[in-house]
């Protein structure tokens, strides 16, 4: 019911119901008010009429029994007759009901009729007299005074007067037709009024209905526009409404897909900040980034990013300016550009590009160093080159042995240049990923076991005890491409063979790990330092850092190494310390 009398439909016919009620009220007292003059009027009229006609009879001639029963006649239940010739004389007298003589006696010494005599024109009056239907009682009787005269003069007077319950009856049929008219007219004046607050306000409703479906993001909704009024130009402009709403979101969601995808697909991290300083939108390297940074940090700390990047949201959000910075945190170095953002003329934040540079600062300084280091390997041959043969060319050796020494050493060193050469572009195209693999089934431990003991010689030179262990059978197999693990073999056993001491050995095993056929290579050499172990795998890597030649090597087979066997979808770890030895592992996979 609250729902009614709140919604437009209840207010309209509320106060169509008001303004009707209220016509109606002030109709009903002017109609009852008008009603009951007309009662009265008329029956002032039907008095005179009826005392006319009784003195027309009475005028001139004396009463007899026939002019009785004619005024009789005239009379109705309603209507009572008196006639007097004076105050004190009363000729004639016609009345039902009780109190009768009270009645007549009250009406003839009424101070009111005492003119009647005397004057030529009737007299109307209200008087209050007893009731000639109930004792003791006083009821509101319409008297009229009728003067007679005979032959020129007066000598009496009529009075009639009307019983007061036929004047009340008619006054009551009368209100109660007039109520019960604005009942009626009420009553349909409801029902008109709802039907038609209804019918108007139906068109609201549904505009309503379709705002509530609007505001939900449903702009397929449309109105019917049948009407040609205000309410159907309303409902043209909701349809146009929703049509412009629909286009717009439209082209919002494709910006901000458009947005969204170009954030998501840069390789820089963007961060967004409000203006007292919180995240407000960072894309996927930002979320890396903040991640990080939060691990960095701590989990103490209320400020997600380091107090740098504060300090440079301080000075962009203050003095409104773009900063570009390089900066250093840590063990990373980013390139930073702070922007403001900017609401109308205030500035409402800040955007931050942040270019991780860590990985591009590695690479420069292992350009840097991979020049110097070739250089620096380059440099030696080439000046013991360039010394001999000047030696040779100039004459400064004399002999026959001396020359053959110095030739033989251009050679060496010449073949030393060769290889380094031989290895930089096999390990530039391991790198690039042109290298082809030609891999066969073989069988793995035969293959294995010829590849170690092809340095059987070389061990025994060094007085270094070369063994071979397997776990695996004589007719297991192995797909791999054989030339290149040979390859990883050698540079793995000569370098455990070069470091080891005298009375020292070399170990090459074999075992099963799950799919992966594990080989080790072990030595009881010198070992490689723990700071040292990171890096064993780089180009150019010499755990003699002096970098002398009495160990040979060009720094290059361990990289060359590690691309073999990844590759070969493996992998490779090693182990060590410090006159503890050194242990090489790498795995392969078995067939399935």
């Amino acid at each position: 019911m609250n729902r009614i009398w709140n919604s437009i439909v209840g207010k309209l016919w509320v106060t169509i119901l008001l303004l009707v009620s209220f016509v109606l009220f002030i109709f009903t007292i002017f109609m009852l008010e008008f009603l009951s003059n007309y009662h009265k009027e008329q029956s002032e009229e039907s008095l005179r009429q009826t005392a006319a006609a009784i003195a027309s009879i009475v005028d001139d001639e004396d009463l007899d029994d026939r002019k009785l029963s004619v005024i009789s006649e005239l009379m109705t239940n309603t209507t009572s007759v008196l006639v007097a010739q004076n105050p004190n004389d009363v000729i004639y007298a016609k009345q039902e009901g009780v109190n009768q003589q009270q009645i007549q006696q009250e009406i003839i010494s009424s101070k009111a009729f005492k003119e009647v005599y005397k004057i030529t024109e009737p007299i109307v009056k209200e008087l209050i007299l007893p009731s000639n239907t109930e004792e003791d009682k006083k009821s509101s009787y319409m008297v009229l005074g009728f003067p007679l005269k005979g032959n020129g003069e007066l000598h009496g007077a009529i009075f009639i007067y009307k019983n007061p319950d036929a004047v009340d009856q008619a006054s009551k049929n009368t209100t109660t037709i007039v109520f019960l008219a604005a009942a009626i007219a009420f009553i349909l004046t409801t029902i008109f009024a709802f039907f038609l607050s209804s019918r108007i306000t139906y068109p609201l409703r549904k505009m309503r209905e379709h705002a509530f479906e609007l505001s939900k993001g449903r702009f397929d909704s449309k109105l019917d526009t049948k009407q040609n009024d205000e309410i159907g130009q309303l409902a043209v402009a909701f349809n146009q409404m929703g049509r412009q709403l629909k286009h717009h979101l439209e082209v919002i969601n494709q910006e901000k897909e458009q947005l969204s995808s170009i954030l998501t697909s840069m390789t820089d991290a963007v961060i967004t900040f409000n203006r007292d300083q919180t995240i407000l939108v960072s894309n996927p390297p930002a979320e890396r980034l903040l991640q990080k940074w939060f691990v960095t940090i701590g989990l103490n700390s209320a400020r997600p990013i380091p107090e740098e990047l504060y300090h440079m949201l301080d000075h962009v959000l203050n003095f409104e300016d773009e900063l570009d910075e390089e900066l250093e945190l840590g063990k990373s170095y980013y390139s930073i550009t702070f922007s403001p953002l900017y609401s109308g003329n205030a500035i409402r934040g800040a955007v931050a590009v942040i270019r991780d540079k860590t990985e591009e600062t590695k690479l420069e300084k292992l350009k840097s160093d991979f020049i110097a280091n070739v250089s620096h390997e380059l440099r030696t041959p080439i000046a013991m080159l360039q010394g001999y043969s000047e030696a040779i060319i100039d004459g400064v050796v004399t002999s026959e042995e001396e020359q053959q020494e110095m030739i033989r050493v251009i050679y060496d060193e010449s073949q030393r240049m060769g290889r380094l050469v031989t290895d930089l572009l096999d390990l530039a195209r391991m790198e690039s990923g042109h290298m082809t693999l030609y891999k066969e089934m073989v069988p793995l431990v035969s293959v294995i076991e010829r590849m170690t003991h092809k340095f059987g010689q070389v061990a025994k030179e060094h007085q270094v005890r070369l063994q071979f262990e397997s776990e695996f059978t004589p007719d297991s197999t192995i797909r791999i491409d054989e030339d290149r693990i040979e390859q990883v073999l050698t540079n793995l056993i000569d370098n455990a063979i070069r470091h080891t001491s005298e009375n020292g050995s070399v170990t090459v095993s074999i075992l099963r790990e799950k799919t992966f056929a594990k080989i080790q290579v072990s030595d009881t050499g010198q070992g490689i330092p723990q700071e040292d172990l990171p890096y064993v795998f780089e180009r150019f890597y010499k755990a003699d850092k002096a970098r002398t030649r009495s160990k040979g090597g060009t720094g290059l087979g361990l990289a060359i190494t590690r691309n073999i066997i990844e590759a070969h979808k493996g992998s490779i770890t090693v182990e060590s310390g410090e006159q503890q030895g050194t242990t090489f592992t790498f795995y392969l996979p078995l067939p399935e």
